[in-house]
């Protein structure tokens, strides 16, 4: 049975949506004043580790493993691609959260010479693909919780895994630490934007059906929060980009189904862990109607934003290129307009009797 949109949001809906909100802000408000007295450097245990664990485990497990890859893969082929701009061929490299060798089958011989697979999943590792030619280290290791030694590695990547880390800052400076001076770090993790449609029909729908919500969608790091962490770890010449990936489903239960063959279901530790059959229902209409749209063929699919955000840290290094000093410049902002003018008078040419 289909529910209308109508049905989902009606007055009281939006009327309860509003004292829900309020009740909220006034919730985080008092519980701002007790987060000021934490400690500095504390860390918000959002994800459940060991569930994440069990997920992937339970992933790689599937007789169709294979099946799910593919946004993954695709993220790690233009990620690995994004390797080949940096114009120098690295001793040591880790892939941190390797998965299923999503970006390291990717990375060739004349890029890498040795490279270390880590993850925290067995299965996924042992399953992990490399590239002929490269010499590949395998080792369990938890990207949230690791010590390597330090200025081990000149090179660092990751695909898709840090995303479920809590202690993001912490994971960013122990990358510092083993990184040796004029070392790359480079990654990829998905972005705020990521499912926003799925995540606005389940709220829809269950606060119309059960009259609140719960987080069934886990919370994703903001592009704006990236270049602060890296710049709060150490990172210089910083190169941040967004890029988003669309695709289509025949329904929010294909959707949550690959989900769930990605090894990407909720971690979150006060997730909700029964989603009740009206309510999946109702998210289904709701998403169909706001989001859903139609191939040429007539058929209906419902789109499925994945945002990703890419970014590249170098650990400081003398030989790095430095900023101009302070009050140094020699041509105001405001006469860049004429810039063209400015340099035609302060270049002088040299004529040769051939020229004359």
């Amino acid at each position: 049975m289909l529910y209308k949109l109508h049905q989902c949001l009606s007055q009281h809906s939006f009327i309860h949506y509003n004292n829900l909100f309020c009740n909220r802000i006034k919730r985080q408000i008092s519980i701002s004043k007790t987060v000021l007295a934490l400690p500095p450097n504390s860390v918000m245990y959002v994800f459940d580790r060991n569930s994440k664990l069990l997920q992937r485990e339970r992933a790689a497990q599937a007789p169709d493993v294979n099946v799910y890859d593919y946004i993954k893969d695709e993220v790690g082929y233009r990620l690995s691609d994004r390797i080949f701009d940096i114009k120098r061929k690295f001793k040591r490299a880790l892939d941190l959260g390797c998965g299923r060798g999503y970006i390291s089958k990717y990375i060739l011989k004349e890029s890498v010479d040795e490279l270390v697979l880590a993850d925290l999943s067995p299965s996924w590792l042992e399953q992990a693909q490399s590239s002929e030619g490269v010499k590949v280290v395998k080792k369990i290791l938890d990207e949230e919780e690791f010590s390597l030694e330090p200025e081990s590695f000149d090179f660092v990547v990751s695909c898709l895994s840090l995303h479920w880390v809590n202690d993001l800052p912490g994971c960013f400076s122990r990358i510092m630490n083993c990184l040796q001076k004029d070392g790359v770090f480079m990654a990829a993790v998905f972005g705020g934007d990521t499912l926003y449609e799925l995540r606005g029909s389940l709220q829809l729908a269950e606060l119309e059906r059960d009259g609140g919500i719960a987080p069934h969608i886990s919370p994703f790091t903001e592009i704006r929060d990236i270049g602060s962490l890296l710049t709060r770890a150490g990172f210089s010449m910083l190169t941040i980009d967004t890029d988003e990936i669309v695709i289509g489903y025949p329904s929010i239960f294909e959707l949550m189904w690959d989900l769930k063959g990605m090894g990407e279901n909720n971690a979150a530790k006060n997730r909700k862990l029964h989603l009740k059959r009206d309510t999946l229902l109702a998210a289904s209409a709701i998403y169909d109607e706001i989001y859903g749209k139609l191939k040429d063929d007539g058929t209906r699919y419902m789109p499925a934003t994945f945002q990703i955000i890419y970014m590249v840290g170098w650990k400081p290094d003398e030989s790095q290129p430095k900023p101009i000093e302070r009050g140094s410049g020699e041509i105001s902002l405001k006469d860049i307009y004429r810039i063209d003018e400015i340099v035609k008078g302060k270049t002088k040419v040299k004529l040769t009797d051939e020229d004359k």
